[in-house]
């Protein structure tokens, strides 16, 4: 018998874990892949969105980062935002981190079949593919992103979306010369909203961002128009391009691309198209590679390095909770006694199509309650992450890690005042 298991051991899962098991709850987590981490690491999604938190729910958060920054695996950026990280090293952090806090950690296991009786959940089946296992628990805490445990429990989800997010494959090239390719873009782009250097702790860091989107000047854009006429890139690979530097990782770059656009949006529960969005953006991770290496000075000798082995979701399956938190309740903005988070990032919604994509600040800053993050149907289940009970717009705001690291943590201290 557990006081909590939560199932997926992605950004809010390992938040959760930590604070539970921090706080001698005897806590597991149950995570498909062989590490912990998610997005963070699989996705190779880095670095972490900056948004104010107030400090509210973020002790994982600052353990994470102190914790990364003694193993020479982060940075803070100039612009204040230290969640620049090193993905293989988190990995190696999260471990650490769970497993001395006194968390369970089972990987390579999924929940097969869920027992519940009236309203709550009562045990859980898990299996590798070989063993299976009951597990019973106080609570459960589902943040698998897509849901994949709540759909076990026939859980209602939110229906209000109009379009669906494209997907993003991200990537890594190394070997670099990160100093003449800084020279050269600090020179062509004067705009310090969209490229920007520094050199912190010896090591050359960047950004830099272009997209197919004409409501913006894009320094770099003639030339992805050059490699699109000359065939060494498609239309859709200029789609959306961004890369950020690697704290530890010299010589190296993070690549936020390829959007994986078609004529058709892509269903990320649809295993068919998940599955034409990996080898389709393979494909373009090779296109934009060979033009990188031809049009950037600095890249000549540079290779790919690695290729997530997660396809990047914005949103999928929204679960209905107690509350369904909206785009009125983040305009309004209003104090929340005891708030889940306290953040301040726009609401960003990706489009397949030109010229449709939209970064919208609504309000300077806003609150989440935690009954966006209880089910309306379960007693003993939260969630916590992408799949919370939001809106489309909302969501949209939400997602990122710095406000899923919050999420997990206020769910897992809401259990504990429930038990104690």
């Amino acid at each position: 018998m557990y006081d909590v298991v939560i199932c997926g051991g992605g950004t809010a899962g390992v938040a959760a874990g930590y604070i539970a098991a921090k706080n001698d709850l005897k806590t597991l987590i149950i995570e498909k892949n062989i590490h912990l981490g998610g997005t963070i690491t699989s996705a190779l999604v880095i670095p972490a969105m900056k948004s104010d938190s107030e400090n509210i729910n973020c002790v994982f958060y600052n353990d994470f980062i102190e914790k990364m920054k003694k193993y020479s695996g982060q940075i803070t950026y100039i612009d204040g935002n230290c969640g620049w990280y090193n993905p293989e090293l988190a990995k190696i952090v999260l471990d650490e981190m769970l497993v001395s806090a006194g968390c369970e950690i089972l990987f390579n296991t999924t929940v097969k079949s869920a027992n519940c009786c009236d309203d709550n959940i009562k045990s859980i089946e898990i299996s590798n593919g070989i063993l299976s296992l009951c597990i019973e628990s106080k609570y459960y805490v589902d943040t698998t992103g897509n849901s994949y445990f709540s759909k076990i429990l026939n859980h209602k989800f939110l229906t209000d979306k109009t379009s669906q997010q494209p997907m993003t494959l991200r990537f890594h090239m190394s070997g670099i010369d990160l100093k003449i390719f800084s020279e050269w873009l600090m020179k062509i782009d004067a705009d310090r909203n969209v490229t920007t250097c520094a050199e912190i702790d010896g090591e050359i860091h960047l950004s830099t961002a272009c997209t197919w989107d004409k409501n913006k000047h894009w320094a770099l854009r003639p030339l992805f128009e050059s490699a699109v006429a000359e065939g060494v890139l498609e239309e859709s690979d200029s789609a959306y391009f961004q890369v950020f530097s690697v704290p530890g990782m010299p010589g190296t770059l993070s690549f936020n691309c390829p959007r994986i656009n078609t004529d058709k949006e892509l269903d990320p529960n649809n295993p068919k198209d998940v599955s034409f969005a990996l080898i389709t953006g393979r494909k373009q991770i090779l296109r934009i590679s060979n033009f990188v290496k031809k049009y950037f000075p600095g890249f000549e000798k540079a290779f790919i390095s690695n290729i997530a082995d997660m396809i990047g979701v914005r949103e999928s399956n929204r679960l209905l909770g107690k509350y369904v938190y909206t785009k009125a309740d983040m305009i309004e903005a209003k104090c929340i006694e005891n708030p889940v988070l306290h953040a301040t990032y726009p609401i960003d919604i990706h489009s397949y199509k030109k010229d449709s994509s939209s970064m919208e600040t609504v309000v300077k800053e806003y609150y989440l309650p935690i009954d966006a993050l209880k089910s309306a149907q379960f007693n003993n289940l939260y969630f916590a992450g992408r799949n919370i009970s939001a809106s489309f717009e909302t969501q949209a705001a939400l997602r990122i890690q710095t406000s899923c690291f919050s999420m997990g943590e206020a769910v897992s201290l809401d259990i504990l005042n429930k038990i104690k």
